[in-house]
C-alpha cells in the first residue's frame, strides 16, 4: 500500500483526503476533511488550512509525512497543469497565477501534481469508474457547468497549453441559453444552470398566458428556478418538464455527435445530471445520434453514466495523485 494525498478544490467547498493505493493501483479513501471555502477567499490562509488539514489526517493515523508518495489536486480551470499553477478560475476569485504545487513541493518535498477538475474526473472514470478497459474515453461533468476530459491513446490528452476538452463553450444553435458566455452554446443547453435558464423561458412563456407552472407559481420566482426542481417535476409527469428535458436531451445528441464523429471514442461516460436525470434525456439523445452522428463511429461508442457518482470528487484528486505514480 502506498499513502497518497487528494485534494478537491471547488467553488463552494474544499476538500482533502488521506487515500491508500492498493495492489491494484487504486485508490480507496482513507478519510477526509471537509471545508466551506467561504472562509478562505485568501488564497495564501486556504492553502495554509489545506496544509494544516493534510497534516492532521496524517498525525491522526499516525502516518509520516515522509512515507507520502504523492499529492494530487483537483481544481476548476483555467490552469497550467505543466507548471502547476491555478490561473484565476471563476469559482475561486482571488486565486490569480497561484503556483500551488511549488508551493506544497517546496514545503513538503513530495511529488504533487494538479489537472482541472474534468480532466481529474476523467482519469478516475477511466481507470476505476464506467471507462475501465478502454483506449479511447470522453468524460463529461454535465453538472453546474458543462467540461470535458480526454481519454485518448491510452492517456489524458490536455491540448497545447490544458484547453483540451473546453466543448461547453461550442455553440449548438443561434439561441438559447446561456453557457461559457455565449447564447445557444453546449453548456448552455446541457448543464443545471442551462436547464434551469431553458425552464425559466418556458415559465414565462406559460405564467404570460395565464397558465399554471407547477415548479414556478409567479414570475417573482423565475430566478429561483433550479434544475433539480424541473427533473422532480418531470419524474411525476409534468409535460412541461419533460419537454425540458426532451430539448436538452436533443441538444446533448448534437454535441455528442459532433465528439463521436471527430474522436471516435470507445465511450463517453456522463456525470452528475446524466446519473440521475438519465432517464429523461436518453429518448432524445439517442433520437439525435441517429440522424447526426457517423453510423460507423457511433456504433462503437458508448454512452454510459459515471459509476463514480458521490465518490468522483475524491477519487478525482486521488487519481490525479495515482497518476504520478504509474
Amino acid at each position: 500500500m502506498k499513502i497518497v494525498i487528494g485534494i478537491d478544490l471547488g467553488g463552494t467547498k474544499c476538500t482533502v483526503i488521506l487515500g491508500q493505493i492498493d495492489e491494484n493501483g487504486k485508490p480507496l479513501v482513507v478519510e477526509k476533511k471537509v471545508n466551506q471555502t467561504k472562509d478562505y477567499s485568501n488564497p495564501n490562509q486556504m492553502i495554509d488550512r489545506l496544509q494544516q488539514e493534510m497534516e492532521n489526517l496524517l498525525e491522526s493515523h499516525l502516518i509520516d509525512l515522509k512515507t507520502v508518495s504523492s499529492i494530487g489536486i483537483s481544481c476548476g480551470g483555467p490552469l497550467d497543469s505543466i507548471q502547476g499553477v491555478i490561473l484565476s478560475p471563476p469559482n475561486l476569485p482571488g486565486w490569480d497565477e497561484i503556483p500551488i504545487v511549488k508551493i506544497f513541493n517546496e514545503k513538503y518535498g513530495i511529488p504533487t501534481a494538479i489537472q482541472n477538475d474534468a480532466n481529474a474526473c476523467a482519469l478516475a472514470e477511466w481507470k476505476f469508474g464506467a471507462g475501465r478497459g478502454t483506449k479511447n474515453m470522453i468524460f463529461l461533468t454535465f453538472g453546474t457547468g458543462l467540461g470535458a476530459g480526454l481519454i485518448l491513446d491510452g492517456k489524458l490528452y490536455s491540448g497545447t497549453n490544458d484547453n483540451a476538452g473546453e466543448v461547453g463553450h461550442i455553440r449548438l444553435d443561434n439561441f438559447g441559453p446561456v453557457g461559457y458566455g455565449k447564447a445557444g452554446s453546449f453548456e448552455g443547453f446541457c448543464s443545471g444552470s442551462g436547464i434551469a435558464q431553458l425552464a425559466s423561458l418556458k415559465a414565462i412563456e406559460k405564467l404570460q398566458m395565464g397558465d399554471k407552472v407547477t415548479w414556478c407559481e409567479s414570475m417573482s420566482k423565475l430566478r429561483t428556478i433550479t434544475a433539480q426542481q424541473v427533473a422532480e417535476a418531470a419524474n411525476e409527469g409534468d409535460k412541461l418538464a419533460l419537454e425540458i428535458f426532451d430539448t436538452c436531451g436533443t441538444y446533448l445528441g448534437k454535441g455528442l455527435s459532433m465528439l463521436i464523429d471527430i474522436l471516435n471514442p470507445e465511450c463517453i461516460v456522463i456525470g452528475s445530471i446524466f446519473v440521475r436525470s438519465g432517464h429523461l434525456i436518453i429518448p432524445a439523445l439517442e433520437k439525435t445520434l441517429m440522424v447526426e452522428s457517423l453510423p460507423l463511429a457511433r456504433k462503437v461508442c458508448r454512452i454510459l453514466p459515471a459509476e463514480l457518482d458521490e465518490q468522483i470528487g475524491d477519487m478525482a484528486s486521488l487519481s490525479v495523485a495515482a497518476n504520478l505514480l504509474h
